[in-house]
């Protein structure tokens, strides 16, 4: 999307986050190492640690901020992603046709991309999951992603892409200016309706994702102090960032 390029969000998580109604459970692989209950009863390894005033209140918010904030991210990624998905199916499905022998490998590709990042944002019944490291890497991972799948779902020769992009027969050997300026003019005259039809809700998203880095931002640190006063908590850093340039802030 034409404004992605200006965002980035260095935040990260570095173990899984899963949670319900009344728990938040810090993942390493299968293993609960941290758990909040009811936003006021912090276990790190088993144990109910004993918590001041102070960090009883810090650790209400922190744990009310990721009940709010984890379910609606998963929403935020599956969208994310069905969105680039159908754009991408769109301007295939333009510019080849539903009957080309190609589409049907593009579109088996394409629900293995949807597949496979809902499988990093979990989501069963009132259960949310996000696995560690999801949100730094799910730009790349969907990204290089497509990518493989369209090179398996076209042949990656130059004349096999402008077979299926054009419907070229290459056997024909070569391909005439006109052609070529034919498949500019269709790319142009799609990219115009998608910017009108794909561009607002692209921006939706961009705008949402920004909120929602801002506020994992404050919840680091709010972590980073709880941190501070908790010993056992100091070797676990959940949240995690990186200073960033260029990145505008707000709620």
């Amino acid at each position: 999307m034409p404004a992605h390029a200006d965002f980035t969000c260095d935040i990260d998580f570095a173990y899984g986050i899963a949670v319900n109604n009344s728990q938040v459970r810090v993942m390493e692989k299968t293993r609960t190492v941290i758990q909040i209950n009811e936003q006021h009863q912090l276990f790190i390894g088993g144990t109910l640690q004993t918590l001041s005033e102070d960090e009883q209140r810090l650790l209400k918010e922190y744990s009310r901020g990721l009940h709010y904030v984890v379910p609606k991210m998963i929403v935020l990624a599956t969208e994310g992603v069905d969105l680039a998905v159908d754009t991408i199916e769109r301007v295939y499905l333009g510019l080849v046709g539903r009957d080309h022998e190609s589409f049907e490998r593009l579109n088996s590709a394409m629900k293995r991309v949807r597949w496979k990042v809902k499988d990093k944002f979990r989501h069963a019944s009132n259960h949310y999951y996000i696995g560690p490291g999801t949100l730094e890497s799910v730009d790349e991972f969907v990204d290089t992603e497509i990518e493989a799948q369209l090179e398996e779902a076209i042949s990656t020769s130059i004349g096999g892409i402008l077979s299926a992009i054009g419907g070229i027969n290459t056997e024909e050997g070569e391909v005439s200016e006109a052609r070529v300026e034919e498949i500019a003019r269709q790319l142009e005259m799609m990219g115009e309706q998608l910017e009108l039809e794909v561009g607002p809700k692209a921006d939706t998203l961009r705008n949402k994702a920004q909120w929602f880095c801002n506020k994992l931002k404050r919840l680091d640190r709010i972590e980073e102090k709880l941190r501070a006063s908790v010993t056992a908590l100091q070797p676990y850093d959940i949240i995690t960032s990186q200073p960033q340039h260029n990145t505008q802030s707000g709620d």
